[in-house]
């Protein structure tokens, strides 16, 4: 039968009581009676007073509940069950309710955060999905909209900028006194007046020579005078004027600024710029300080100091129209630079200056046999270098680059700026040629020289001819699309492709 031990506290030995059908079970506690008072305190159902009979329930008036779940096993006896002390107590079963609610609440809390992230992801892709069809959106748009609007941005900053131009001209304009700007023409006079010299030349009038020769015989040679300008630009007594001053002059006579008349001899010339060496013997010289003529901008005044029709130190005024300009186009060394000076013959080899006096061209040519309101002068940036080398060697050795040239057709412009073409290699001349042994190419574009940009193939030759020869230059071309660079050893140029 079943047995249920009953540990007593004071033996700590288990008690054994049997049950047997319907008997009643003597459970020896091992307590000590409690008092009187305490057992009448308790209910009558848990009164227990020393050894007690408690009467068992009787199986079949159990619910049926119970009674299935306390039913014997099928091998065991039917009216008896032992219950012994060595197997362990049957636990009451306990409500597992509250470890399962906690197991359920965690449950949903874990569905709740999934359900969080998963909704984050799809926020995130939603997000990142609307950005790029912006940005797509913006691309496509910037395509056709971005010309237009860079357009109007820089004409915005092209007005920006002159709008600010005439704001401070004007405030300027309104602090100058007429007075100072006279005093100023003036100092200029003063400054570059000592150094401005009269030429008068003599040579043969071959014409009126040749038709004497079949008159008579043994006439006598036949001399014209003419005349022009020059300017010292050395205390040594170096002059430098225009070719056609004195080109087939018998006689050079110069005079200074302090009266003094002395004879001049040709040191050398150069036909490609129309300009001469001259050097007299004299001291006390004041020489004219050279200018930048490529700082110069448009607009700027300048001066022109010299002796039309023979009146000495004639001092006129104008401003700075325009540079780069070619006047004839079989002149390829051409790059003048043009004013509204009045400018006439005995002018001719006279200097430009600037507001400080500083020399800034040499005064060469004008439209018409007289003034008309535009009159030409070179450089003094291929002055100074043309006058280098007629004092070194007396000539010109130019730069030689061993290419023949062509036009840069529209559809194969480099540059955004029509005005800046470049030049297209048309040949290569020889295999031994400058551009040759460089490794330049036909249909390379020539962009650059030295890092100045190329206008035209007219600018091209000015730049490489002005460079001497035996200078090192940086050519940069685009060959089929590709910016290259070349460093270009100069030969010199044949005298026969000179024109004149």
């Amino acid at each position: 039968m079943p047995q249920f031990p009953f540990q007593n506290p004071s033996t700590s030995q288990p008690e054994r009581t049997s049950l047997t059908g319907n008997d009643e079970v003597v459970v020896e506690t091992g307590f000590q009676p409690m008092p009187q008072q305490q057992r009448e305190a308790l209910s009558p159902d848990l009164r227990i007073d020393g050894p007690q009979s408690i009467k068992p329930p009787v199986l079949s008036e159990l619910p049926e509940s119970c009674a299935s779940q306390n039913d014997p096993p099928a091998d065991a006896s039917s009216d008896q069950v032992e219950l012994t002390q060595d197997q362990p107590q049957q636990a009451p079963e306990l409500s597992d309710s509250p470890s399962k609610a906690k197991s359920n609440h965690s449950a949903q809390q874990s569905r709740r955060i999934q359900q969080a992230s998963r909704g984050a992801l799809i926020e995130s892709l939603r997000q990142a999905m609307i950005m790029v069809v912006t940005v797509a959106v913006l691309l496509v748009a910037a395509k056709f909209a971005l010309p237009g609007i860079v357009e109007s941005v820089t004409h915005a900053f092209r007005r920006g900028q002159l709008r600010a131009q005439h704001e401070v001209a004007s405030a300027s304009l309104r602090d100058v006194s007429l007075d100072s700007l006279s005093h100023a023409y003036q100092m200029v006079s003063d400054v570059a007046g000592p150094s401005v010299v009269h030429i008068d030349v003599q040579r043969q009038d071959v014409g009126k020579l040749t038709q004497l020769s079949r008159n008579s015989s043994g006439a006598p040679s036949i001399l014209i005078s003419d005349q022009g300008s020059g300017v010292v630009v050395d205390t040594d007594g170096y002059l430098l004027t225009n070719r056609h001053v004195v080109m087939g002059s018998e006689v050079i006579e110069v005079t200074l600024s302090d009266g003094r008349r002395r004879n001049a001899d040709v040191i050398g010339t150069d036909p490609g710029t129309d300009l001469a060496l001259l050097k007299v013997d004299a001291d006390h010289l004041i020489p004219i300080r050279w200018g930048d003529s490529e700082a110069v901008g448009i607009g700027s005044p300048v001066w022109a100091i010299g002796s039309p029709f023979g009146l000495n130190s004639t001092v006129t005024f104008g401003v700075l129209s325009g540079k780069h300009r070619v006047v004839r186009a079989d002149d390829q060394y051409q790059d003048f630079m043009q004013s509204d000076v009045a400018v006439n013959p005995g002018n001719s080899g006279g200097p430009l200056v600037d507001a400080a006096g500083s020399l800034i061209g040499i005064n060469t040519a004008i439209i018409g046999d007289t003034y008309q309101g535009v009159s030409f002068a070179i450089p003094s940036e291929i002055a100074h270098r043309v006058y280098d080398q007629l004092r070194a060697k007396g000539k010109v050795l130019r730069g030689h680059l061993g290419v023949t040239l062509l036009e840069v057709p529209d559809q194969q412009l480099t540059s955004k700026s029509h005005l800046l073409r470049g030049a297209l290699v048309g040949s290569v001349v020889g295999t031994d040629s400058p551009a040759a042994l460089a490794g330049l190419q036909v249909d390379d574009i020539i962009t650059h020289v030295d890092g100045e940009a190329i206008r035209s193939v007219v600018h091209l030759i000015q730049v490489v001819g002005n460079a001497m020869a035996g200078t090192k230059i940086e050519v940069s071309i685009v060959r089929s699309g590709q910016s290259m660079n070349f460093s270009v050893s100069l030969g010199t140029r044949p005298p026969a492709l000179d024109f004149r």
